[in-house]
Order: C-alpha cells, then sequence, then structure tokens
C-alpha cells in the first residue's frame, strides 16, 4: 500500500511517500480501501513536530491523516454489521495518508446518503470539532449570538451551519473577500472581512452586549480580543493556534514561537468569576478513546446531513503523491472548505 510517512520533524520535504504491506485484520477491524483521505492543519502541525498528542501515541516515523472514506475491502472474523463493498467513513488517530486503513470496528461509520467518497472523507475531523465545541461544550441557547473565526474554513463552516441549526445568530470572520460570499451562503447572518473592516469595532456594532459564544482556533491573533468580546456568561471556546505558526514556504523559528507563546493571554480565575465569563480548549485527537461520545456525535451529523440541514464543504481533491503540496496549500490560508488526497490519482 502507499503511505505517508514523516520519519523526523520538518517542512515539506518530510512528507515522504512509501509503499508498505497493509495491516494484518484482526477479529474486530475493518480494512477500507481509501478513496479519499481528509487534510487538515492538524497534519501541518504534526509534520512541524508541534502536534502534543502525536508525541504522546504514535512519536517518529508518524503517518498523518485523522479521516478516511473508502470501500470496505475486508472485515474481522467478529465484524457481522458491516460488508465488503460498504461505502464508509473511518476516523483514526493518525494514520489516514494511505491507500489502505485497518481499523476498529468502533471508528467506522455508513457515509451518509447523497454524500460522495470525497465529501465523506471531509466530514469527520472539521464537524466532529464542530460539534464538540458547541454541542458539548458551549451549548448555546436559541436566539444566541455566537462569533465564528476563520467562517470559511473546514471547522469554521461547519461552525456556521450547526450555530445555525441550534438557532443561534451568526457574526462570521474572514480572511479576505473572496470568501464572503461562501460564508454568507453557509448561513452567517453578518460576514465581516477583516482585511477590509476593523475586526473589534465592527464585531462590537454587531453585538453591543457582547457575544455569548466565540469560537477561536486562531490563538495569540485573536485569542485577547475574543475574550474581551464575551458577554456576561460568554463562553470562549478554543481548539486551536494557528496564528502562531508558520504559513506556506515559511521556517518555523522557535524564537518567534515562543515570543507568541509569552504573549498568549492567561485567564485569571478570578478574573473569569468576576466578569461572569467561560474559557474551554478540547484537542478531538485526545478524545478517541470516548467511543459513545464518537458514536452519537456521528450519528447526529450523519442524520443532518441526510435532512439537508448540513452540508459538505467544498472539496479540493489532490493525488496523494503531490500531499507537500497540499500541506503548502493549506498553510497558505488561501482554501476554501476541505482538501482531500486521492491514493492513486495522477
Amino acid at each position: 500500500m502507499a503511505t505517508v510517512v514523516i520519519h523526523r520533524k520538518g517542512g515539506y520535504e518530510r512528507l515522504v511517500l512509501e509503499q508498505h504491506p497493509v495491516a494484518p485484520v484482526g477479529p474486530q477491524d475493518v480494512h477500507v480501501s481509501v478513496a479519499a483521505a481528509g487534510v487538515n492543519y492538524a497534519d501541518c502541525v504534526v509534520r512541524m513536530g508541534l502536534y502534543q498528542s502525536a508525541k504522546d501515541y504514535v512519536g517518529w516515523p508518524i503517518t498523518p491523516g485523522f479521516e478516511v472514506a473508502g470501500l470496505v475491502a475486508r472485515v474481522g472474523s467478529e465484524v457481522r454489521d458491516v460488508a465488503v463493498g460498504d461505502a464508509v467513513i473511518a476516523v483514526t488517530r493518525f494514520g489516514g495518508y494511505t491507500s489502505d486503513l485497518v481499523v476498529p470496528r468502533r471508528q467506522v461509520f455508513a457515509v451518509p446518503r447523497g454524500l460522495s467518497l470525497q465529501q465523506a472523507a471531509a466530514v469527520p475531523a472539521v464537524y466532529l470539532t464542530a460539534y464538540h465545541a458547541l454541542c458539548e461544550l458551549a451549548q448555546p441557547r436559541p436566539g444566541a449570538t455566537v462569533l465564528v473565526h476563520s467562517a470559511a474554513g473546514g471547522v469554521g463552516g461547519a461552525l456556521v451551519q450547526i450555530a445555525r441549526i441550534r438557532g443561534c445568530r451568526v457574526v462570521a470572520v474572514v480572511g479576505s473577500p473572496h470568501k464572503v460570499d461562501h460564508a454568507r451562503a453557509l448561513g452567517a447572518d453578518v460576514v465581516i472581512d477583516r482585511s477590509r473592516e476593523p475586526l473589534w469595532s465592527t464585531a462590537a456594532s454587531h453585538a453591543p452586549a457582547g457575544y455569548d459564544v466565540v469560537l477561536d482556533a486562531n490563538g495569540i491573533a485573536t485569542l485577547r480580543g475574543s475574550y474581551r468580546a464575551l458577554a456576561p456568561m460568554g463562553k470562549l471556546v478554543v481548539y486551536g493556534f494557528a496564528s502562531m505558526l508558520p504559513r506556506a514556504g515559511q521556517r518555523l523559528s522557535w524564537l518567534r514561537l515562543a515570543w507568541h507563546f509569552l504573549r498568549t493571554p492567561r485567564f485569571s480565575p478570578f478574573e473569569l468569576t468576576n466578569r461572569n465569563r467561560s474559557v474551554m480548549g478540547f484537542n478531538l485527537s485526545y478524545l478517541f478513546d470516548h467511543t459513545q461520545l464518537l458514536r452519537d456525535s456521528m450519528a447526529q451529523l450523519q442524520q443532518w446531513f441526510e435532512d439537508g440541514a448540513l452540508r459538505p464543504p467544498p472539496i479540493t481533491p489532490v493525488p496523494l503523491t503531490e500531499v507537500a503540496a497540499a500541506h503548502r496549500l493549506l498553510e497558505s490560508g488561501a482554501t476554501i472548505g476541505k482538501l482531500v488526497l486521492v491514493p492513486g490519482a495522477a
């Protein structure tokens, strides 16, 4: 099988395509012939050697990737409810950049009706992240005002849609003019283009009393402002630190990273108590052992897709052989929706 392997941290040159034997199939395993594998910014962070759960669970060498979709090639002797030839999604704690993936049955789900395999491969990481942030942590009430950063990206687009499902008013933030229409089409009530408008004064004008929920994966660039924008009883959910990391073509600077780390806000429990605010954070890769949570979340997402309440993100397919180009494109910040790697594509 064709598999992308990173032997040590670094730039795009560390993404090496190798041939490996397919893993054996245990009694409760499913072997998926991968049609597409989702690409997420976390994969770039893995390549840089900065993703903590990659260090905790795997180390070097490592194959990045949290999600695939494809057809079932083999099933274990104890698997009764999945058959060879079924179209499935598989989630994995790393290992998704491959042509063949063997995972436990509990990590395999049916492709929602109406979705292609490439669309299905783009669903788990971003929609599970958005679902956990909003439905498990923030739990906004109908009518709440929600601010979504990076609203044209994978997670941001999913957050906009799920916030609307929950009856919220959504203010979406994008970084360039070509992303405005996409965020609006997802259901955002207001779209702020921070390349043309002052972010925080504009955001304040759309929610003078403050925001009930702010969802932020930018890190130092917006984290302090996001906290200040909260209403009393408001909740800030943090799920990434993208602005602290290098963009496309830049080398990782440990000095710059340390400077950003020192400038990252620290939230005092006294301040939180006095202002009636909450700050929450999570990393989805640490939640893989919560089997029931994963199952329930995927079941709700599948239902929303099949009901038409959710729609998949725009897809940009990239051959698995051009994985470095996919990382460079994702780090550029210019993409809308999701990139997927396609094994066997030229």
